[in-house]
């Protein structure tokens, strides 16, 4: 599934200094039903106890070398981190057609894409040095699963959506969620626009969910996608800064 990207988050002025000892990696292979997910979970082993557990959503193009890069970087900030899989260890997607097929897919079966997002989450905390106590980001496509697994109810003590669809389906809702919800997004974007962050705003404020948006004005849809033509190197770094204070907040 996993394709190498040119980019790299060094390139991007993005680094942070690793903590003291070996940031180590690996994938890890978890069932739901029959069908067999990898994902890849990433620590530093010397450390006697992490910060606290990550999770991070692919985008539509499924798990990349993009979700390791970005779960390494906050690794080297002490955190355990785990970037889960949404299609499954076979998935190979090769291009936009592929991408829109497997995307949709779960789109178009809520009660399975919680399912695989509810297991990407178990098995993170099942790994060795994880910490229980849970965040879940991701972006675009990822940053829409993790507002689904919100309005599911899951268990964690914060949500962060970059650049991710916004729309909340028919029948469902935030209502039971009481984890904050940050959303970090551009002004300019043409996939979720202004009118949508503010229906989702107005929605989150009368579920009594905790929220805070973060907008990044003339930011496109990818806005911290390395390499994309949408790719805001301000808003990237922004964005990132937002992700801290509230990794911070939350452990």
């Amino acid at each position: 599934m996993r394709r190498r990207l040119i980019a790299t988050a060094l390139a991007a002025g993005l680094s942070a200094p690793a903590a003291q000892g070996q940031i180590a990696g690996e994938y890890v292979d978890y069932t739901v039903g029959d069908t067999v997910f990898e994902g890849y979970y990433v620590r530093n082993a010397d450390l006697d106890e992490t910060r606290g557990t990550v999770v991070i959503v692919h985008d539509w193009d499924g798990l990349t070398d993009y979700e390791e890069r970005r779960a390494e970087m906050l690794a080297a900030q002490g955190y355990a981190v785990f970037a889960l899989d949404v299609y499954g260890k076979e998935a190979d997607p090769q291009g936009v057609d592929d991408y829109r097929a497997l995307s949709g897919a779960m789109y178009g079966d809520r009660e399975t894409f919680r399912a695989r997002l509810r297991a990407g989450v178990k098995a993170a905390r099942n790994q060795e040095g994880a910490a229980q106590q849970v965040v879940v980001m991701g972006y675009c496509f990822g940053g829409a699963g993790v507002l689904e697994l919100a309005r599911a109810g899951a268990e964690a003590v914060g949500f962060v959506s970059f650049h991710g669809g916004l729309g909340t389906p028919e029948g469902q809702g935030y209502t039971g969620q009481d984890a904050p919800v940050l959303l970090l997004h551009g002004s300019a974007d043409p996939v979720s626009g202004m009118p949508d962050l503010a229906a989702l705003l107005d929605e989150l404020q009368a579920a009594g969910v905790p929220h805070e948006a973060r907008v990044f004005g003339g930011a496109r849809h990818s806005f911290t996608v390395w390499g994309s033509d949408d790719y805001d190197l301000a808003a990237d770094r922004g964005s990132w800064d937002a992700l801290g204070a509230f990794l911070e907040a939350r452990f």
